[in-house]
């Protein structure tokens, strides 16, 4: 196992030399204000047998997942996904069946108390959804997509402790805190692709806890394990796709003192100035065809410090379960005067379930994403003081089963809203970035070359509650039961198709008596 821990202070945060101490057995940090991501590298011994049989029939997977709350994404650590568990996977081998993934995924993220926030899967190839055709340049096989609602990885955790905790029986004390640690995490990331034959487990805390971090970490048990440490801190490279880092480094075990470093790298990802925020909210009431709003101050519709040789342009990135659907070919229209009346530029990329008709229960797949261009104002409107801009998407909700109180809640989270800057015309070494970040969904609609610079959002919950009306069912009360709905819809369709039978009948005789009275008239006619 290979672990890397990385403390990213902010330039103007306090320091000082004792805070950290290297010793020959451990390293000791105390009060430190700053970031922090923490990375475990494992190889598939390392792992329990049920975890390595599923990446073993895995070309790749990987899971995102984010919280709810909303917090700082600063830099190297400024990429950003929606709310839940995201899952990407490519099955090593198409024509078998993945059911052993959803199997794991229904056991690691299982539902909560209340039966819900858990991972409705029954296989990839039934559940989750087919990327886009624009996300093929990424590689030859796309992977599947899947996305739930997953407010706390606590079921997450302990699985982490049961199962593989107890695989690790010698460090089951120390993976048991670091485990436990995650219930904090800001995002946390699982990263399996065949050709390394390596499971990352990455958990990044934008903030420090009350008081700082203080941690103390000691030298691996293990001579095959490793333990790199650093202190940094990140600022402006001389180019303006390039972020700077400086700090302290260090081996703990094997190195006798923090040593010094300084580099810098072209970064995908990059941090707009807080001031770039944004926020979402729903027209009220809703109703059965809720409007989507994305409301962002003209300050931050400026276009980002890239590379001058770039094209920029503004986007947003929306999750929709399957309870909430966008119309595509309302939508995807070329109509200059709908996207001008909604501030969008165009429909970029879309794909998961669309079917316009299809009521919630008999949607098998989780939902869809959509990839929009925003509008923006032209230039001599920055010049005047003005309200803010907004963005619409017009939406649909899905018939739901009746409930007692007439509604059915569905959570939609936030989108992400960014900056794609294309620098297609020069070669861009990303894959030099050591904190780099992919596999977001968004990324794969666009070119390798494409920097991302994302906006805050603005809110306390980066998740939307939308009432959905539904049939008002008091179940034992009245003569609306279920039973007696179901006995009526049933005698209703019954009397129905024996209305029309009779008529058709009735039809069929009538017609029946006048050919033969036509007949018997021209025989006569002809005896004549």
């Amino acid at each position: 196992m290979k672990r890397r821990i990385t403390y990213i202070q902010h330039p103007d945060a306090p320091f000082d030399a004792q805070q950290a101490a290297l010793t020959s057995n451990s390293l000791t940090i105390h009060n430190l204000e700053a970031a922090r991501e923490d990375r475990l590298s494992f190889d598939l011994d390392d792992l329990p047998n049920e975890l390595r049989n599923v990446l073993q029939q895995s070309q790749d997977l990987r899971l995102r997942w984010a919280t709810e709350r909303p917090f700082d994404a600063i830099e190297p650590f400024a990429s950003r996904v929606s709310p839940g568990l995201h899952v990407q996977y490519t099955p090593l081998d198409p024509t078998q069946s993945s059911e052993a993934l959803c199997s794991l995924l229904r056991t690691a993220f299982e539902a909560d108390e209340s039966g819900l926030n858990g991972v409705n899967c029954t296989t990839p190839e039934e559940t989750f959804i087919t990327p886009p055709p624009q996300a093929a340049h990424a590689g030859a096989a796309a992977s599947l997509q899947y996305h739930t609602e997953l407010p706390s990885l606590k079921s997450f955790v302990d699985y982490i402790e049961q199962v593989f905790c107890d695989w690790l029986k010698d460090r089951s004390n120390e993976c048991s805190g670091t485990a436990k640690s995650l219930l904090a995490a800001d995002t946390v990331d699982l990263d399996y692709d065949s050709s390394s034959n390596t499971l990352v487990l990455s958990g990044l805390w934008s903030t420090a806890p009350e008081g700082g971090w203080s941690q103390e970490i000691k030298t691996p048990s293990s001579k095959s394990d490793k333990v790199e440490f650093g202190l940094l801190g990140a600022d402006r490279g001389i180019s303006a796709d390039e972020i700077k880092i400086g700090g302290l480094l260090a081996v703990v075990g094997e190195d006798k003192k923090l040593k010094p470093t300084m580099f810098s790298f072209p970064s995908r990802h990059h941090a707009l100035p807080q001031s770039a925020k944004y926020s979402v909210s729903f027209a009220q009431p809703t109703g059965l065809h809720p409007t989507m709003s994305i409301t962002i101050p003209h300050s931050s519709l400026h276009r980002p410090s890239a590379p001058d040789d770039t094209t920029c342009s503004l986007h947003t990135y929306l999750i929709l379960p399957s309870s909430v659907f966008g119309d595509q070919y309302q939508l995807g229209t070329t109509d200059a005067i709908f996207l001008q009346s909604h501030n969008l530029a165009g429909l970029r990329a879309h794909s998961g379930e669309t079917d316009l008709e299809a009521p919630d229960w008999a949607v098998n797949r989780w939902g869809s994403t959509w990839l929009f261009e925003l509008a923006t104002p032209a230039e001599n409107e920055f010049t005047t003081e003005r309200s803010d801009w907004t963005a619409t998407v017009p939406l649909h909700l899905r018939y739901l089963k009746p409930s007692e109180s007439g509604y059915r809640p569905a959570h939609v989270p936030w989108p992400v809203v960014f900056w794609a800057c294309s620098a297609e015309d020069r070669e861009v070494g990303m894959g030099m970035n050591p904190f780099d970040r992919t596999n977001l969904g968004y990324d794969k609609l666009f070119g390798p070359r494409t920097f991302f610079y994302q906006l805050h959002p603005e809110t306390d919950r980066l998740v939307e509650t939308v009432d959905i009306p539904v049939f008002h069912l008091k179940e034992g009360e009245g003569y609306f039961q279920t039973r007696n709905i179901e006995l009526g819809t049933t005698i209703v369709i019954s009397l129905g198709f024996f209305w029309i039978l009779w008529r058709l009948l009735r039809v069929a005789w009538s017609s029946g008596v006048g050919v033969n009275t036509t007949h018997k008239t021209d025989a006569r006619h002809k005896k004549e």
